[in-house]
């Protein structure tokens, strides 16, 4: 399976241990599905962790590594503008550039959306069902 975290994903799993987003990140360490990312993705992680978070640089810098180590990283070469949010459409850029089967956000634009070609955006709480009885 190929999936695409939304930023809010990533956000919850370096700010909450023990949290949904933590739980689905150890899950894609563990590689029971490949993760993808882009750097647009990154930039708006970073940029979510320092300006609504106040994340030291350091914190940030660790987070974006593990995420690298962790996802294979795609330059979409496809534009998207199917929603208001730039930053929502460079997830469902990096999706299709992925050919991703799933998107994972708590984002309810994109969670609207439902399905978007034939990528399934899915809650995150959904998503984690698929793994039932995992050991984080």
């Amino acid at each position: 399976m190929k999936a695409v975290f939304d930023t809010n994903v990533y956000v919850s799993a370096f700010l909450v241990p023990g949290s949904q987003g933590d739980e689905a990140f150890r899950l894609a360490c563990r590689k029971r599905f490949t993760l993808y990312s882009s750097v647009p993705i990154l930039t708006e992680t970073a940029h979510v962790l320092r300006t609504k978070f106040h994340q030291s640089e350091d914190d940030i810098r660790d987070a974006l590594k593990l995420i690298s180590r962790t996802t294979m990283i795609l330059q979409p070469l496809e534009k998207v503008t199917v929603l208001r949010d730039l930053a929502d459409n460079r997830i469902l850029e990096c999706a299709l550039a992925a050919q991703a089967d799933l998107v994972v956000s708590g984002d309810h634009h994109l969670l609207e959306l439902r399905k978007f070609h034939d990528i399934v955006v899915v809650r995150l709480s959904d998503f984690l069902r698929m793994f039932p009885q995992e050991d984080s």
